[in-house]
């Protein structure tokens, strides 16, 4: 990740007294742009996923084929369904 920057946003004064009250008592109220941080990297989690994904695996050749893996325990998903839903009854 790079360096910080500030930045100003506009947001109803409600809705910003109720978050800042919420990290005061979870966090600190200097822990309120960390707060934001982790607000904005959940939600590009599958952004920031990907590039660290492209970033490890540059380079590298991925195999083009998948080899079918048979189970090592015979199991019957249909009976083992059926005794969970017995089981609960």
């Amino acid at each position: 990740m790079g360096g910080k920057i500030k930045t100003s946003i506009v947001v109803d004064r409600d809705l910003w007294e109720k978050f800042k009250a919420k990290i005061g008592v979870e966090r600190g109220l200097r822990k309120l742009s960390e707060a934001i941080e982790d607000i904005i990297r959940e939600d590009l989690g599958d952004i920031l996923i990907a590039s660290w994904l492209e970033d490890e695996l540059s380079g590298r050749k991925l195999p083009s084929v998948v080899k079918p893996v048979k189970p090592k325990v015979k199991t019957d998903a249909g009976v083992v369904l059926r005794e969970l839903r017995d089981s609960r009854t």
